[in-house]
């Protein structure tokens, strides 16, 4: 990518030194820094006072294994300041016990206000589309039931999947369309679009314009049918502007696209609601071979393939980060950003910690 192979030196010399003896056991792995001796990077290209400081806090399914208290203590131990919350029903956040009883839910959203710690997103990952009926109306109360919860708490982003119905009224699985020929093809991703995606996401879109919810951030994402900007931006102009994107690069890198001109684009278009920080290692040699399309059965879990998922910094270099970071400081991006590991080599808080740590030495050097 064109960003990556730009990476310079950052000016902190410690945080170098540390990140870079750690990113050099990485497979795939681009850059931190330049020789010693080499002059620093050129200043911001904007004046420091017209950065935002953007929060930076953690998707708590990281966390699973912690209780709420002990999960809140983590994150003021890392000194995290920011929280996306799995609202399907979870010991962090038990969905139907906060909306039956008012007074609870704000009992719980008390507990991160006493620790400065702001919930910035929930999610509702699913197929509400889903050819299965059973599913898609079990997944569509999901998303409905963030929405309300987001109502009744005043979170300003629900984050969630666009899902893929059938190829036609027959179907009983998802059928992911990307390449539109044969002329068969080409009828199915119609069907899909004109009679089970669109329709869906307008009333979808409606249901959370009635409850005072202004953002929809769809993850883009393989397997779903906005699993790029274009494809989102797609669905945002049939369905409404309340439809933007949970922008996490880590599908994107994989597909080519260039993290600062993503997010640019997005941000041209008022549709960056929300960030996941994840980071993807693209394996050269194995790409080389077979494409970046060779998945482990799960690149979450597994470092087979071309492909696998990395924290922050373990797959392109610091430079890249404080890059990818300050042009949505540019874009006036107004909300947090979210870690979510996924990484096979540091599981867990381990690797929420190291993203943490490049995410917060990155943002120090641009608003210094």
């Amino acid at each position: 990518m064109a960003k990556a192979k730009g990476a310079g030196t950052v000016s902190r010399r410690n945080f170098l030194a540390t990140t870079g003896s750690l990113m050099a056991s990485a497979p795939g792995m681009a850059g931190g820094g330049t020789a010693k001796g080499e002059p620093s990077a050129p200043p911001a290209r904007r004046a420091p006072e017209a950065l935002r400081k953007i929060p930076i806090g953690v998707f708590d399914s990281a966390l699973a294994s912690l209780s709420l208290d002990e999960m809140l203590d983590k994150l003021s131990e890392l000194g995290l300041e920011a929280v996306e919350i799995g609202a399907k029903g979870s010991k962090h956040c038990p969905t139907a016990e906060l909306l039956a009883d008012p007074a609870k839910a704000r009992a719980w959203k008390k507990k991160f206000d006493d620790r400065n710690i702001r919930v910035g997103a929930f999610s509702i990952h699913g197929n509400p589309i889903h050819p299965d009926p059973a599913i898609a109306a079990r997944d569509d109360q999901f998303f409905r039931n963030g929405v309300l919860l987001a109502e009744l708490l005043e979170v300003p982003v629900v984050v969630g999947f666009s899902g893929c119905p059938g190829g036609s009224p027959e179907d009983k699985t998802p059928n992911w369309i990307t390449y539109r020929w044969p002329a068969q093809i080409e009828e199915m991703y119609k069907y899909q679009w004109t009679e089970k995606v669109i329709p869906y996401w307008k009333q979808a879109a409606a249901f959370a314009r009635q409850h005072g919810v202004q953002k929809i951030a769809l993850e883009m994402h393989p397997n779903f049918v906005a699993y790029n900007p274009q494809t989102l931006i797609r669905l945002r102009e049939a369905a409404g502007e309340e439809i933007g994107a949970n922008c996490d690069l880590s599908h994107l890198f994989w597909q080519g696209c260039d993290p600062i001109e993503t997010v640019r684009f997005l941000g041209k278009q008022g549709a960056l609601y929300h960030a996941h920080m994840k980071d993807t290692v693209i394996v050269p040699e194995i790409a080389a071979e077979t494409g970046v399309l060779n998945f482990s059965e799960n690149p979450a879990k597994s470092t087979e393939g071309s492909v696998y998922f990395r924290a922050v910094g373990y797959g392109h270099g610091a430079q890249v980060w404080k890059e990818i970071v300050k042009t949505y400081m540019e874009q006036d991006y107004q909300g947090i950003f979210s870690i979510e590991n996924e990484d096979p080599m540091l599981p867990g808080a381990a690797g929420v910690e190291r993203s943490a740590y490049v995410l917060k030495n990155v943002r120090a050097e641009l608003l210094a």
